[in-house]
């Protein structure tokens, strides 16, 4: 039994820390409107940026990884592409590019669903279909043993669970009777546990995820990159997505743990943004602003060409040139010579005096 289905049967009310969730974001989203009016010319760098970092980290999560070197030629480029991987990462481009400009008019229906996954997965057989086969979800460990993790949706039911699912998700918004951040989250745990696709479940479910938060008006996705914050709590993803699983099948599952990793991944994006757009509004300028952070994120020394990979819309030039500056103020050093040389923060590395 879907979750949205559970909601819509029996809905009595909402955990603490869930509520401690909605409140922060529903700030968050205030603030949000104040800052974009603001600031509207200095958050494109910030939205290029995000929509890099969100095609990689979607498609590293599922195993699909290209030469950083042609990251930022594959998503804004129109240059011939060298294979699958980089086929499957600017579709996923596109398909971001379509939620971003034109999620007024997308309706979260079936159609939307399966041209979202038409463009994920580019010219393979099965773009854009449900599954023909029944597949579970299998966990396999380093020592050869496998396990079924879950059980999904068999291909034959399919069908009518994404109709019921898209139903229900539609009614319950009308209806006003359950917060629409708890809707959202509910919907991805479906959606994940149907499984309709044989492939690029994940991939849809995140760009599913960003689009009802636009539609509702939660745009931090825009400026801040859900999925690379996804990537960076993997762990816990899969650790919720599993709790929150068990006896789903039955209608006796506990769909919390993973609603609140969701809204959780949501306020890292907001508070991430307050302090970015802190940044950006600082004299130095926004690909300035980009390079010093990836600097200051920096564990230990490192080279020109990792900066490159951390702010692949910023020149080389540029990285220099902000290197160059922070070395003046002996902020930074240079250990070594020649193109490998790496770098270091010194003593005097403080992130809010870099101006």
């Amino acid at each position: 039994m879907t979750t949205l289905r559970l909601f819509s049967q029996k809905f009595e009310s909402i955990p603490v820390p869930t509520s401690w969730y909605l409140a922060d974001l529903g700030e968050s989203r205030g603030r949000q409107e104040l800052f974009t009016r603001q600031s509207p010319q200095r958050l494109k760098v910030l939205r290029e940026h995000a929509l890099i970092e969100s095609v990689v980290s979607s498609n590293r999560i599922e195993g699909v990884e290209v030469d950083k070197s042609r990251v930022a030629t594959i998503v804004f480029g129109k240059s011939l592409l060298h294979d699958r991987d980089e086929e499957e990462v600017r579709g996923y481009r596109q398909a971001l590019s379509l939620i971003h400009e034109h999620s007024k008019e997308l309706l979260l229906s079936e159609k939307t669903i399966l041209r979202l996954h038409s463009l994920t997965r580019g010219e393979i057989w099965d773009a854009g279909r449900y599954k023909d086969k029944d597949g579970d979800i299998i966990e396999k460990y380093p020592d050869g043993r496998s396990r079924v993790r879950f059980k999904t949706v068999s291909a034959n039911n399919t069908p009518g669970f994404m109709r019921e699912l898209t139903e229900h998700y539609d009614d319950a918004i009308k209806d006003h009777k359950i917060p629409p951040l708890i809707l959202v989250a509910a919907f991805n745990l479906d959606f994940l546990c149907i499984h309709p696709f044989r492939d690029g479940n994940g991939r849809v479910s995140r760009l599913l995820l960003f689009l009802q938060c636009y539609q509702l008006g939660f745009e931090a996705g825009r400026y801040i990159s859900l999925e690379r914050l996804i990537e960076q709590n993997k762990e816990r993803y899969y650790e919720t997505l599993e709790l929150s699983s068990l006896g789903w099948h039955e209608g006796k599952h506990d769909p919390w743990p993973y609603i609140n990793y969701i809204l959780s991944i949501m306020k890292m994006a907001y508070k991430e943004f307050d302090e970015r757009l802190g940044r950006l509004q600082s004299p130095r300028g926004e690909k300035t602003a980009l390079v010093i952070h990836a600097i200051d994120k920096a564990l230990g020394p490192f080279r020109i060409a990792e900066l490159q990979n951390e702010c692949p819309n910023v020149s080389v030039d540029m990285i220099r040139k902000v290197l160059k500056k922070l070395r003046d103020k002996k902020q930074v050093e240079c250990i070594g010579r020649g193109q490998n040389a790496q770098w270091r923060k010194t003593r005097n590395w403080e992130l809010g005096n870099t101006q």
